[in-house]
């Protein structure tokens, strides 16, 4: 099935990350999605798990599901994370595949990394990094990963296919892939493809 559209990639990509890099700078203000500690806790996060990390760690957190509910995160586990955000669910990983395992989040937006990489220093991760670059052109090495994994970002994707492929580029053949994301089951019309507001509503 194909996944293009007629949407221009630097606009669509420019807005998203607009929307993005103000929810990295601004995690408490209204947007029209939710965020934060409430999505988490809506999503079925563990209670234990949220109340050991600190706020700031979980308040940029914008996903549409749990990934990790789908499949655990094994000890030396080497982790991709597409469109890691503000690093929560990198930091979930991390501390999943412990010392021996390595967590690679990678984002588009420059804002998300910084607090991304923050929350990870605070807390003394030394398993995780975060790198700039796209689904669609992973920053990652082929066949890399035991794991890779995205919550709420593939459907930003202006062409899935391409993604998908870039996504079983690194992950090893033996690997698996446990995401979350918003799935359609009528199809879209163009002119709905083509408003880029309705990208990341």
């Amino acid at each position: 099935m194909a996944t293009r559209t007629t949407v221009d990639v630097d606009e669509l990509r420019g807005h998203i990350k607009n929307k993005y890099a103000e929810v990295a700078s601004s995690p408490g203000k209204e947007f029209h999605f939710h965020t934060g500690r409430g999505l988490a806790d809506m999503l079925g996060y563990p209670a234990e798990l949220l109340d050991a990390l600190p706020e700031e760690v979980v308040a940029a957190f914008a996903g549409v599901g749990n990934p990790f509910s789908v499949g655990t995160i094994e000890p030396g586990d080497k982790v991709v994370y597409v469109g890691s955000g503000g690093g929560f669910d990198c930091i979930v990983a991390a501390k999943q595949t412990g010392v021996t395992g390595q967590v690679v989040g990678v984002d588009m937006t420059r804002e998300m990394l910084d607090r991304a990489d923050a929350n990870a220093r605070s807390l003394g991760l030394d398993n995780l990094e975060f790198r700039l670059g796209y689904a669609e052109s992973l920053p990652v090495d082929d066949a890399w990963a035991d794991v890779v994994t995205s919550n709420g970002v593939i459907n930003l994707a202006p062409d899935k296919d391409i993604a998908f492929r870039d996504v079983f580029r690194v992950l090893r053949p033996e690997g698996r892939l446990q995401i979350a994301d918003v799935v359609t089951h009528k199809p879209i019309d163009e002119d709905a493809k083509a408003d880029i507001d309705l990208w990341a509503a």
